[in-house]
């Protein structure tokens, strides 16, 4: 009944047209913890620029990291590059077509390698995504939460798997939830499975799946300085491995209980760079909202005093003229000061 729901709906995207292991996989990276029409775009100019596993893994961090820039979890695009280099190197720059090989990849989780597996090399194993256990868990009237009821789940679909389409099986679950089986106001009535649902039945569907209560978000509070000097601006890149990691950004961190802006700005710039400086004026403040917490981050313009410049505690320092920065990769909260200090004036 799903496959032929799924068949007929004929929902199209990108990588739903490509046969490619490697755009495949590509997809379901971007795909993890990002909307479906946030990723189109990326993945179009992706695959224009780098069309193959060997034109990622001879690419620079830099490159990678700025066509990736405004998705978010750059982690992502880390472990794909590395993963990338791993295939040259390993695997004569063919993708592993075993579950077990290339689940040793980086970024590979077991989501990502039942879905390729599955869509790419018709491997009958489920791809448990949220819509997955929304869906199941609905079905079922699951009431563990997830990730404990991920066995259940598992076990639910490894017995309803097609054997001859998994990937066409695992994609119309996809649809399912994505279309019908909502978060919330789920479309039950034109469901192709209601009759199987448990919790329709029983009018409980608003209930699934259980739902852990969550925290609030915190605020953190940042402040960075903008520091000129012979018409450029100094900028640090973060360590790779963290938040964020392998990005460029205004170097600054945290402010610290009791410690204003301008002071965290000194102390920190001190600490991860070296160097001494005076901040001159407040530009701005910027909000930034990120899945778990937001920022309120403070920017300072400041003057160069002392120090040798040295990365201390970031992976890399450099001088930038203002029209090179749109050239880097920055997060996004950092795309929110540069219209402010395109026309600054050099100290």
């Amino acid at each position: 009944d799903i496959l032929n729901w799924y068949y007929k709906n004929n929902y199209e995207f990108p990588w739903r047209n490509n046969s490619d292991p490697y755009a495949i996989w590509l997809s379901e990276v971007m795909l993890q913890q990002t909307q479906t029409s946030t990723v189109i775009p990326f993945y179009n100019r992706w695959l224009a620029r780098l069309p193959d596993i060997q034109s990622v893994a001879k690419s620079h961090i830099d490159i990678i990291l700025k066509m990736w820039e405004g998705l978010g979890y750059y982690n992502r695009a880390r472990n794909f590059h590395t993963a990338c280099k791993i295939i040259i190197k390993k695997h004569n720059g063919k993708m592993p077509r075993d579950l077990s090989t290339f689940s040793t990849l980086p970024g590979v989780g077991p989501y990502i390698a039942s879905a390729v597996m599955s869509i790419a090399f018709n491997v009958p194993v489920p791809a448990i995504d949220g819509n997955a256990v929304r869906v199941s868990s609905r079905i079922n009237s699951v009431n563990i939460p997830f990730p404990k009821s991920k066995q259940i789940i598992n076990s639910y679909l490894e017995n309803l798997i097609d054997v001859e389409h998994p990937g066409d099986f695992n994609q119309a679950i996809m649809d399912l939830g994505r279309e019908l089986c909502t978060p919330t106001h789920p479309s039950c009535q034109t469901c192709p499975v209601q009759n199987y649902c448990s919790s329709f039945v029983d009018n409980t569907v608003d209930k699934y799946p259980i739902r852990l209560k969550k925290q609030p978000a915190p605020n953190l509070k940042v402040a960075v300085g903008i520091i000129w000097k012979n018409n450029k601006i100094l900028i640090s890149r973060r360590k790779d491995g963290g938040f964020l990691g392998g990005l460029w950004e205004f170097p600054g961190g945290k402010i610290k209980q009791g410690e204003s802006g301008s002071e965290c700005v000194v102390r920190e710039l001190l600490e991860e760079l070296n160097v001494l400086v005076h901040p001159i004026s407040h530009i701005k403040n910027v909000r930034h909202s990120y899945t778990h917490f937001s920022i309120t981050m403070e920017a300072y313009k400041c003057q160069y005093k002392s120090g040798e410049i040295k990365a201390v505690g970031c992976a890399d320092f450099r001088w930038v003229h203002p029209q090179e920065m749109k050239q880097l990769a920055f997060p996004r909260a950092s795309h929110k000061l540069f219209d402010s200090i395109e026309g600054f004036v050099s100290i």
